[in-house]
């Protein structure tokens, strides 16, 4: 269903390349200290973000335009695609697609669904509004903020679940993710897959 409509879960497995995606929903705190790893490692990334985020930390977004990141479009309020009727989807997607583009010029043009969940029906009209929705070949239980300080095990979550044309979910409200960046980013490098910009992406 996803590959019908051009949508992406996962890359070439002839190529070494991983992308890296986050999904903000609101900010916790973590997200400027992610964006100095990715900089000081020069690694691309998609930030998904929802009208919220736009709205309470407009300066993160410009931030992450400015360091070369693609900001991806996760709807206006987060609700679950199947459960709406088509006016609402189309104005959950286009309002903040508008939103962006009054702020900062920026034509968003990645979707991905509030908690992953799609049918053939919304997938058909998000490919109809201009957009590649984006899922995931990897994600963890990063996003219980009640449920940190777990640093080994999310690093042993990522990098054992690394492969060819990984697209790896991370949430930035995550303390964990904001603290074992730099190593798994070095750790990928070192295992030699190269991290890629969703703009480069093979199938």
């Amino acid at each position: 269903m996803l590959a019908a409509a051009s949508g992406i879960a996962v890359g070439s497995p002839d190529i070494a390349y991983v992308y890296l995606t986050f999904d903000n929903g609101h900010e916790e705190g973590y997200t400027p200290k992610i964006l100095d790893v990715l900089k000081e490692h020069s690694v691309p990334a998609t930030f998904f973000i929802t009208g919220h985020y736009l709205n309470s930390v407009t300066e993160l977004v410009e931030r992450m335009l400015n360091e070369g990141h693609i900001v991806g479009n996760h709807t206006v309020n987060h609700p679950s695609m199947p459960d709406i009727d088509d006016d609402r989807l189309r104005a959950e997607i286009t309002n903040l697609h508008s939103s962006m583009h009054q702020r900062f010029g920026y034509e968003m043009k990645f979707f991905r669904p509030p908690k992953g969940e799609f049918s053939e029906r919304t997938l058909d009209m998000t490919r109809s509004l201009g957009y590649t929705t984006v899922m995931w070949s990897f994600a963890y239980d990063d996003w219980d903020k009640n449920n940190q300080g777990r640093q080994e095990y999310a690093k042993n979550k990522i990098l054992d679940n690394l492969h060819n044309g990984a697209i790896i979910l991370l949430h930035a409200t995550s303390r964990d993710n904001s603290e074992i960046l730099d190593y798994v980013i070095r750790e990928i490098k070192a295992r030699g897959f190269e991290f890629r910009s969703l703009d480069e992406f093979k199938r």
